[in-house]
């Protein structure tokens, strides 16, 4: 058999009745703001003092709300081409196996101006005028695509 222990309940302090509990002032002092009933400070209140959000200089301009959401492309240097058997065509699904692109919603952009020795189909979201020269002078064919 387990014995439960009884809840300690302690009794509310009764202030403000006469001298016999907390005397007449009920622990507030004398006068004064804070001993009035209906008292609340104000939330940044320093006592007169000018707050402190009021000292710090106030902002300039506007900034992005939320920067995370801007999709920017993620940059393949046009050498990890060389990577992929020629023919095969080069796009987010084969670079994502790879790992080259993390999310599914990743857009990527070939870049770079290297020499490409094999002729390769490749489907990008972007392309710098560099790796599309590249590509084709190799034979192959860059095709971009819609995000």
């Amino acid at each position: 058999m387990t014995y439960i222990l009884p809840k300690i309940v302690r009794r509310k302090k009764r202030v403000g009745r006469g001298w016999g509990s907390r005397g007449a002032k009920s622990g507030r002092g004398q006068k004064g703001q804070k001993s009035r009933a209906g008292y609340s400070r104000k939330a940044g209140f320093e006592g007169g003092q000018t707050p402190l959000y009021m000292r710090l200089p106030k902002g300039r301009g506007t900034k992005q709300r939320f920067p995370s959401r801007i999709k920017k492309p993620v940059a393949v240097p046009i050498r990890v081409l060389e990577a992929f058997e020629a023919g095969s065509i080069v796009g987010p699904g084969i670079l994502r196996k790879h790992g080259w692109l993390a999310r599914r919603s990743d857009t990527w952009k070939l870049i770079g101006n290297d020499k490409l020795s094999k002729k390769l189909p490749v489907r990008a979201h972007a392309a710098s005028s560099g790796a599309i020269a590249a590509v084709e002078a190799a034979g192959g064919k860059i095709e971009i695509i819609a995000e």
